[in-house]
């Protein structure tokens, strides 16, 4: 089968088509022609060896890790999937990738294709609506008429994360640029920064959580918006001690992310903030409660652009240009 692998870390001349094995499903596997297949930021970081020291690859490997597709086959002990289900899941940081004709999913990580959605639509979804999930309802726990703060509104995760803060019943502040602020508007943002002209943190005030999702210092500008007792999510990092024990490392890493992360959590607790990094994680149950939401309609896909399997190395360069208002899908077929 044909897939889009990296062979070393490197540039993007480590990125490649190549025709591999069709994957065989484990017991607990289900095996998925993939029909389309979401990118996100890190599907760009990870063959330049930025989380080499966090994710383990056999190299070559498959990139990507969203997708939407049909199941073909089933392992002896997958119970919830039969050959023909529609189904959507992320499969990041699982060993295998999604930019193939063929992948292989534990059936834990998938969730029923919401049947209002077309394959491209759902393979935008995974990996931004679990991290939005699990930062803001898990680790943020967003109430009813709290305030949160999203920045880069227009991107991948915040045109989800905005929905999902609307849908807990949350006020947002969001940043964007002057010709995306109808957009972040209209998927429910409450306050909007534009960038090119205002600080956000000399307009927004009393907020009860951050979303991290810009690097630089934004981070620590953000610090400013917040009122005691309030939480930073951040998915940029820097990484903490509790998600260097998570990954199982060693005292000396562990020692490592301490020291990364201490000057942002040293301010944090100076103004009462509770700061940690999230790290997302496949979770086929919280999908299905996202199709849900999908289904009704309560949110829906935002898609920048969609390109043909052929041109996904190009899908990928366009990605890395920051620029893409809502998601970029690769189409199989």
């Amino acid at each position: 089968m044909k897939a889009l692998v990296f062979n070393q870390y490197g540039g993007a001349d480590n990125i490649a088509f190549a025709e591999t094995s069709r994957p065989v499903p484990k017991p607990d596997e289900i095996l998925v022609q993939v029909h389309a297949a979401g990118l996100n930021p890190i599907d760009c970081a990870i063959p330049k060896g930025t989380f080499k020291p966090i994710l383990r690859f056999q190299l070559p490997a498959t990139l990507g890790s969203d997708l939407a597709g049909i199941v073909v086959e089933t392992g002896s002990r997958v119970t919830r999937f039969k050959p023909g289900d529609a189904v959507f899941a992320s499969i990041f940081d699982l060993g295998t990738g999604a930019l193939a004709e063929f992948a292989r999913v534990p059936q834990s990580a998938a969730a029923p294709k919401p049947p209002n959605l077309d394959f491209v639509q759902a393979a935008s979804i995974p990996m931004v609506g679990l991290t939005s999930w699990q930062a803001l309802k898990e680790r943020a726990r967003l109430k009813p008429g709290q305030k949160v703060f999203i920045p880069a509104g227009s991107g991948g995760i915040g045109t989800f994360a905005i929905q999902l803060a609307k849908y807990l019943g949350a006020k947002v502040g969001t940043t964007t640029s002057t010709g995306n602020v109808d957009l972040v508007r209209s998927l429910g943002a409450d306050e909007v920064i534009d960038y090119k002209s205002q600080e956000f943190e000399n307009v927004l005030r009393d907020y009860d959580a951050v979303l991290g999702t810009v690097r630089g210092d934004a981070l620590e500008k953000s610090l400013r918006i917040l009122r005691p007792a309030s939480t930073v999510v951040s998915l940029i990092g820097p990484p903490d001690t509790a998600f260097a024990r998570a990954r199982g490392m060693n005292f000396f890493m562990r020692f490592v992310v301490g020291l990364l992360s201490r000057k942002i959590i040293h301010r944090a607790k100076k103004r009462g903030v509770a700061y940690s990094f999230l790290f997302v994680h496949p979770d086929g149950g919280q999908l299905a409660e996202i199709g849900e939401l999908l289904k009704t309609g309560s949110i829906r896909p935002v898609i920048d652009k969609v390109f043909p399997f052929e041109r996904a190395r190009e899908a990928l360069a366009y990605l890395e240009q920051g620029r893409a208002k809502g998601k970029v899908v690769v189409q199989m077929k």
